[in-house]
């Protein structure tokens, strides 16, 4: 009796705790894969830290010197690199590249590995949101190097920091067992729900003017302005429309009327007219006597 209690019991409880851990692990393709991240009940634009980011770290490794050279992009495929032979860089379709160069003073420097840590084929772009600190884990994936060795993979930590410089770099961790890390803290790893709009990163400057002056901050202030008015005569011209096609159903559905008599309240708008003309009248006449004249007698 007791395990056929808990059973059933248990039993949804183990099902919802394995579902929400798998929501906040989120696997898609790499066609999939826009810079855009939805998981958590949070969104996150990843565009503005898009194009190739090239990072390096040494290590003296007597009498040598080993360099890794990272270089990444997160939301395209990396091109091919200029004055670099085919053999010394990452083919087609690969998203992020790994060169381990040998320096030795006096002699010429030996590019020993080009690793493919994450290729557009095995992808398989992987993501969860990070609570402390704040932020987001992303992964990218790539085959195994060599063939019989260790799955390659590069894994972001993006720490959300509003007051970072959205042009910092990141930083090289470490490689260890095929798996790259790479920190970074940036303005655009700070994760915003549907009501909210995506962190704006600080105006950048050129040439000494920030962005948000000349013509484009301008220009999008008075976008918005003209599209406000817009919206209020929309509205006004739709209000105006419902009041005319109610006000007909009302007289034909009540007085049968045809034709003209359809119009709502049709004596007032026949006395519309007359009313601005008024109007324009008391107007005009009391502009009238403000204008100085030559002197003489007044007419009675």
């Amino acid at each position: 009796m007791i395990l056929r209690h808990f059973i059933p019991q248990s039993l949804p409880f183990n099902v919802f705790t394995f579902l929400l851990l798998l929501s906040s692990i989120v696997f898609v393709t790499a066609e999939d894969f826009d810079c855009h991240v939805t998981t958590g009940g949070l969104k996150w634009d990843l565009t503005p830290l898009e194009g190739s980011h090239k990072l390096s770290r040494k290590r003296d490794t007597p009498p040598t010197t080993m360099e890794d050279e990272l270089i990444f992009n997160l939301c395209k495929d990396l091109e091919p690199m200029d004055g670099v032979p085919n053999d010394e860089q990452c083919q087609s379709g690969t998203r992020a590249c790994l060169r381990k160069t040998n320096h030795k003073s006096g002699d010429t420097d030996r590019v020993i590995a080009i690793i493919p840590v994450a290729s557009a084929s095995t992808l398989e772009p992987e993501y969860s949101q990070l609570e402390s600190p704040k932020g987001l884990s992303l992964t990218f994936h790539g085959s195994r190097y060599p063939d019989s060795g260790d799955s390659q993979s590069i894994k972001f930590s993006l720490f959300c920091a509003d007051d970072a410089d959205p042009k910092a770099e990141p930083t090289f961790v470490s490689y260890e067992n095929g798996v790259v890390h790479v920190d970074w803290s940036t303005p655009s790893a700070c994760g915003f729900s549907d009501d909210q709009p995506p962190p704006q990163s600080p105006p950048q400057e050129d040439d000494g003017t920030p962005a948000d002056e000349g013509g484009g901050g301008s220009g999008e202030k008075s976008a918005k302005r003209g599209s406000g008015l817009g919206f209020f005569f929309l509205v006004l011209l739709l209000a105006f429309a419902a009041y005319f096609m109610l006000g007909a159903y009302y007289n034909y559905s009540t007085y049968g009327a045809r034709g003209v008599d359809l119009i709502p309240h049709r004596d007032f708008w026949r006395e519309v007219p007359y009313m601005l003309q008024d109007v324009v009248s008391h107007l005009c006449s009391t502009v009238r006597p403000q204008r100085s004249t030559r002197g003489g007698y007044i007419a009675v």
